[in-house]
């Protein structure tokens, strides 16, 4: 399982409950309810959490078909902008679109971590 010092990408953070997450410390924070340094470690936790039930837990495919529009590599982070998104799930019964989808991918270990 992982350690006090390994560390976990923070992409989470940007999601709806990363941010409902967030918002809430930031409250406390400012209702001094909690210190700074804790929210920092509750949001380390998080994304620690979040990375392990998402591989632990989510069992669906989906396959997307679009245009490609931009794509970045920097840092290890692939950054792809796509337009004109179809999405399928894997039973085929359900697809939804979207005019334009952001997909950021990592490795599976930051840098420096190792193969």
């Amino acid at each position: 399982m992982a350690t006090g010092a390994q560390s976990f990408y923070e992409l989470y953070r940007r999601s709806s409950i990363g941010l409902a997450l967030t918002d809430t410390l930031d409250d406390l924070i400012s209702d001094e309810r909690i210190n700074p340094q804790l929210a920092m470690k509750i949001l380390s936790n998080f994304d620690q959490a979040i990375t392990e039930a998402l591989q632990k837990n989510v069992k669906a495919r989906l396959q997307f078909k679009g245009s490609l529009d931009t794509y970045r590599f920097c840092d290890e982070v692939w950054t792809f902008l796509i337009k004109n998104v179809t999405f399928k799930m894997d039973n085929g019964s359900q697809s939804v679109t979207a005019n334009k989808v952001k997909i950021v991918s990592c490795n599976a270990k930051k840098p420096g971590e190792g193969q």
